[in-house]
């Protein structure tokens, strides 16, 4: 493992807390939108959209709050990032940003690998890795899901809720 940031992600979700440890040296930038946007509460009341068992766990899109009209999966801050990709492989408990085809369109989407999802290496920002909650991540994971907007069948059947994101020491 590389050497992790002084600091952690505590994501406290409506199942418990998800630690994440990051990864400032492969992806400097992509940790420091991910902290900022922690630090301002923009994801505080946002929603796992997205739960394909054996595969991820996908949050951070703003219209997953209460009361947003947007289509979830759509959102972000109303910013791009440039992408890092890097060698981390995408492994269960692996965090990493969702962006649409572009390579430089993620905004606050991420995802937690719940699988091995080695074919994404080299083509997603991996940013850091679960460190404590991996029984969190599998309760997630394994939350019924049916047909959303999408012609996949990976919407929560119940509000899997993000309550926020706290950034502390390690």
């Amino acid at each position: 493992m590389s050497n992790a940031s002084p600091e952690q992600a505590i994501l406290k979700t409506s199942y418990g807390d998800l630690t994440i440890a990051f990864w400032p040296d492969v992806a400097p930038k992509t940790v420091e939108n991910f902290k900022k946007l922690a630090r301002e509460g923009f994801y505080n009341g946002t929603a796992f959209h997205r739960i394909i068992k054996g595969f991820m766990i996908q949050g951070g899109c703003p219209n997953t709050k209460d009361g947003e009209t947007g289509m979830p999966g759509t959102g972000g801050p109303g910013y791009k990032i440039k992408a890092e990709f890097n060698p981390k492989a995408h492994v269960r408990g692996v965090i990493s940003m969702a962006r649409s085809s572009h390579p430089d369109s993620a905004g606050s989407q991420f995802f937690i690998c719940h699988g091995d999802a080695r074919f994404l290496d080299r083509q997603y920002t991996a940013f850091g890795e679960l460190v404590a909650g991996d029984d969190v991540l599998e309760q997630i994971a394994t939350v019924p899901t049916q047909h959303g907007g999408g012609g996949e069948k990976s919407t929560p059947i119940d509000r899997v809720e993000l309550k926020s994101v706290e950034i502390v020491s390690a």
